[in-house]
């Protein structure tokens, strides 16, 4: 499987135009929902369809679980959710102070956890990390994307935009080139939408769960046979805190199902 994706993902490359399109217009941006078929989109519309709630729902009961020597719940700090989380999943990857550089939602979750509750992280992709970051930016759904709003990530936004438009891995590929340049297309049967990551953690019909934006991007890296980076790490954090930019103004979709 993945040897004919190389094959289908080396013929887009030779198809495409020796001029790229470039970055798409904030007034072009489309989410990934508008790319799917009609029985995608209706499965992420009903709630009691999308697979992806489920994990909500868990992540929901995790929010009211006390853990860690401290012995203290999400809730002890931040009430109902339902209010004190409306619009922060929307900001995130956000500047952390302390230590000097943006984070992701995930990696918020687990400071919390270590400063606050004094509990043990939880692992990248595991259940409940995903449950507890689908509880909270489900909160967000129908608020728009402010991420890239702060001027202290200015350079990593940066450093995530020249990341989106480096070629790598032995196939020679960008992100850009099929993001920005053929979108509206199909690679290996599936549409090639404008990676506006609205909707994560989402539900994959693929992986058959739900999983994060960093997962989704080490996949695209495995790809076109380039080296993916470790969860977690500083390019991935600047990539997502690019994407999550370039979408901003675009309302939040979590859980989103996609193929």
């Amino acid at each position: 499987m993945i040897f004919w994706r190389a094959i289908a993902v080396a013929a887009l490359a030779a198809t495409t135009s020796a001029l790229l399109a470039g970055e798409i217009p904030p007034d072009a941006r489309r989410s990934g929902y508008s790319f799917m078929s009609p029985d995608t989109r209706a499965m992420q519309d009903d709630d009691t369809s999308n697979p992806g709630m489920l994990f909500v729902l868990d992540g929901e009961a995790l929010w009211g679980r006390k853990v860690g020597s401290a012995d203290k719940a999400c809730a002890d700090c931040h009430g109902d959710a339902r209010s004190s989380m409306k619009g922060v999943a929307a900001r995130y990857p956000a500047f952390d102070r302390t230590l000097g550089r943006p984070v992701t939602l995930d990696q918020r979750i687990n400071l919390c956890r270590a400063n606050h509750q004094q509990a043990s992280s939880l692992p990248y992709e595991g259940h409940d990390i995903l449950a507890l970051s689908a509880f909270v930016a489900h909160q967000s759904r129908g608020v728009a994307i402010t991420t890239g709003d702060d001027p202290q990530l200015i350079a990593f936004v940066e450093q995530g935009r020249s990341l989106f438009m480096q070629r790598e891995g032995q196939l020679n590929l960008a992100c850009t080139n099929c993001h920005d340049d053929n979108f509206d297309k199909h690679l290996a049967g599936s549409p090639i939408t404008q990676g506006q990551p609205t909707g994560y953690p989402l539900y994959r019909l693929e992986w058959q769960t739900l999983g994060s934006l960093e997962r989704r991007l080490r996949s695209c890296m495995t790809g076109v046979r380039a080296q993916a980076y470790e969860y977690g790490a500083p390019e991935l954090v600047a990539l997502e805190l690019y994407l999550m930019s370039r979408a901003r103004g675009m309302p939040m979709e979590t859980p989103a199902v996609r193929p």
